[in-house]
């Protein structure tokens, strides 16, 4: 059976054929038409298809899981950067290529200066920022008024990695690592490449935070391994970075993915956080395209039996989110080592050595291994026939087969007498009037069927998000109001250590950190849920409309090649899927070209929050004072703060939740828009293209081709050869198309 590979190379070079036949056939006096160049088109269409279209493939696991080990040794050499930053590390993503190549796409300076500004919500120091103007870091003094500010937070909130200092570390990083990028970034995305000999040198923007944080994209080209080079394997974030942005980061790839390998570490096994981030898969809809690897530290166990006990548990723990989870137990930092020996370090030569003599583990790792290659090779062959051949060769065999019909028509024509070949036209052109009336039917029923579907998900969507009786808003809105203060004990120590300032970022940090949580923990995989009900659901609605035109279509043609007489269908293999399969909603979406809305938090926070509160302590020691005057008793002055500190909270709920509503009410139209209707618009043309695809070999007017047949008896000969040849190599061209379609389907 063919490979992926092979058969990839035999559509490419079918298309390639084809429009060489096509230009052959626009020689052909009386056959240039326009139909020919919507065939040509098609083919190009095809041709571009199949060399872009990839396969992307997810590692995902917690921080210190050995993702990137794990995909190091999937390529067979030490390329991705381990043990990177956990706070500003970004989606690698990896391909096979013909060199050794890093690809660092830079934001622009102002999602740079957007980022720091949200970072920004009630820094304290309120005077390091003076002026109406929107912060620049390229500015110096604006960049060194910051870098005070955020020395003043002090070094625990700098270099702690609890979850609530997200904030300072971003605006750290960022300031420390301007310097060393300064001069490469620009006001649209710069992009920096490193060739084989400088390959190396792409590590340190991924492993120090100060330089990452400026990152956008990364993509490595290796020219070892053994997958295909349409297929991407991307190493994530970890899955438990205290960050929630990177869950949403992790979450807007995942939505691209067809396959996803999740990396279980052996010295930890299944974790809370582990549970958590596979429930949050669970509820986008995509766990079951998910396998599990327990990456062995070898180090870590001191026999076979007692890694077999913790795989049974880890299997009986995945099988509280999915029945029958496929896990693969073997050590991807031992096969790295094999792959790399004659290369490696003393030391990790001697830890290579040391794990060999563990015989009962090693084997059993490399056993597990492969099975595990075998299993994930079938699996990405599977996908990949799936995914992007199949609906590329079914079209492909449909073309081929209406222009070796067309050109069977024209063979006709050519080798009749005049009186014959007239008789044809004349048929030709009645069934053409007949088919150009079925075509309006079609696009017209299906026109009407569209504005039917598009209301129906307009309900829908604005059902999802509506704040009276839609569970997301609702939700998010209660959880808001019901948001307080873990422990106000602590803050008033950080009253008495730090200020009112300080103390009330650090209430804001643990407000903002617990709702960005809920909002890509909860929000954002229903909202994924729910989308990709109604992808299913506009999928079968375009089915339901455009199934009886199929047979339409089916039955006009075969009326056609019956009532022009011709046998030109003799050598033409009858089955049902040669008559056109209608594309599925994966080849659809792709097709579209139109992506969700980013995962990322859509809330928004008011700075006002800040001067509001800051004047309410003002108010209640205004007050004080008064009382103090008239000789009343008065409050401890930690008291006044802290009351001023809770009025603050409740204002950051109110809004907090004011902002919530009007960027929910923002992404739905987004939503409804820029994605739903655009996918149905673009699904919906598509299939009406692919139904009709089949009359475009009778659109041809074929009065001149007839009319040479007036011309010297010479030239018609000559064109009638010509025709022959054409139609016999469409009819091998034909069973080339067809037995291509058949391995696909049958592999």
């Amino acid at each position: 059976m063919p490979t992926p590979d092979e058969l990839k190379h035999h559509l490419l070079a079918i298309a390639a054929d084809m429009r060489a036949l096509l230009a052959a056939l626009g020689q052909v006096p009386g056959l240039a038409t326009p139909v020919l160049e919507r065939f040509d088109r098609t083919c190009q269409d095809i041709e571009r298809q199949t060399r872009e279209d990839i396969l992307r493939v997810a590692v995902v696991g917690p921080i210190k899981s050995g993702k990137s080990s794990f995909a190091n040794a999937l390529f067979g050499g030490d390329y991705l950067k381990r043990g990177a930053g956990v706070v500003t590390s970004i989606v690698t993503r990896v391909r096979r290529g013909a060199s050794l190549e890093a690809e660092l796409t830079f934001k622009s300076w102002k999602e740079v200066n957007a980022d720091m500004q949200q970072a920004l919500v009630l820094l304290p120091a309120a005077d390091w920022h003076r002026g109406g103007q929107h912060f620049d870091i390229r500015r110096d003094s604006e960049r060194e008024a910051l870098k005070r500010a955020v020395a003043s937070l002090g070094p625990d909130q700098l270099v702690t990695q609890d979850a609530r200092n997200v904030n300072s570390v971003l605006l750290s990083s960022y300031l420390k690592g301007y310097g060393r990028v300064s001069g490469i970034l620009g006001d649209d995305n710069v992009v920096l490449r490193y060739d084989a000999q400088h390959f190396a040198a792409h590590g340190d923007f991924v492993g120090d935070d100060a330089l990452a944080v400026y990152l956008k994209d990364i993509r490595l080209q290796i020219a070892t391994g053994d997958f295909p080079q349409y297929v991407e394997i991307a190493d994530c974030q970890g899955s438990d970075s205290p960050n929630p942005l990177h869950m949403a980061m992790i979450q807007d790839y995942l939505l691209r993915t067809n396959l996803i390998l999740y990396v279980i570490s052996s010295r930890t096994g299944l974790r809370r956080a582990d549970l958590r981030f596979l429930s949050v898969i669970k509820k986008m809809g995509i766990l079951e395209n998910m396998l599990f690897v327990l990456n062995v530290d070898l180090s870590e166990h001191d026999s076979l039996e007692n890694l077999q006990h913790l795989k049974r548990r880890v299997i009986e723990e995945l099988s509280l989110m999915r029945p029958d989870p496929e896990v693969f137990t073997f050590s991807a930092l031992y096969d790295l080592f094999q792959q790399l020996e004659v290369s490696l370090p003393a030391r990790d030569r001697m830890r290579l050595e040391q794990w060999r003599r563990a015989t009962d583990l090693t084997e059993h790792s490399q056993a597990e291994n492969g099975r595990f290659q075998v299993f994930l090779q079938a699996k990405i062959q599977n996908e990949t026939l799936h995914l992007l051949y199949r609906n590329h060769a079914e079209r492909m065999l449909v073309m081929v087969a209406e222009v070796a019909k067309m050109v069977g028509l024209g063979l006709e024509i050519a080798e009749a007498d005049t009186l014959h070949a007239q008789g044809i036209i004349a048929r030709t052109h009645r069934n053409q009037e007949q088919m150009a009336r079925i075509r309006e039917v079609i696009r017209s029923t299906l026109d009407g069927g569209l504005q039917k579907i598009k209301q129906e998900r307009r309900l829908d969507v604005d059902r999802f998000f509506d704040p009276g009786h839609g569970e997301v808003l609702r939700d998010v809105i209660g959880f808001i109001r019901a948001f307080r203060v873990a422990s106000w004990n602590e803050y008033q120590e950080r009253l008495r250590a730090e200020g009112f300032a300080t103390t009330l970022y650090h209430v804001f940090q643990e407000f903002r950190q617990a709702l960005d949580a809920f909002m890509t923990e909860n929000v954002n995989p229903r909202i994924v849920a729910f989308i990709r009900q109604q992808e299913k659901v506009i999928f079968e609605r375009l089915m339901h409309l455009a199934e009886p035109y199929r047979t339409m279509v089916g039955d006009a043609v075969a009326d056609f090649d019956r009532g022009v007489g011709a046998d030109i269908r003799a050598s033409l293999e009858r089955n049902p899927s040669s008559e056109g399969d209608l594309p599925d909603m994966d080849y659809l979406r792709r097709q579209s070209g139109v992506e969700l809305p980013p995962a990322s938090a859509v809330t928004r926070y008011s700075a006002k929050v800040k001067t509001e509160a800051i004047l309410r302590l003002g108010a209640y020691r205004f007050w004080r004072g008064f009382k103090k005057l008239l000789r009343q008793p008065v409050s401890a002055e930690e008291r006044e703060a802290i009351q001023a500190l809770e009025d603050g909270v409740a204002r950051l709920r109110k809004e907090t939740e004011q902002s919530v509503r009007f960027h929910l009410k923002d992404y739905r139209e987004n939503i409804k828009f820029g994605y739903i209707f655009k996918l149905v618009e673009s699904a919906s043309d598509q299939i009406v293209a692919q139904l009709l695809e089949r009359f475009q070999a009778y659109e041809a007017d074929l009065s001149a081709l007839a009319a040479n047949l007036d011309t010297k008896h010479s030239d018609h000969v000559d064109q009638a050869a010509a025709l022959r040849s054409i139609d016999g190599s469409a009819r091998l061209l034909y069973q080339r198309a067809l037995t291509l379609r058949n391995d696909i389907l049958h592999s």
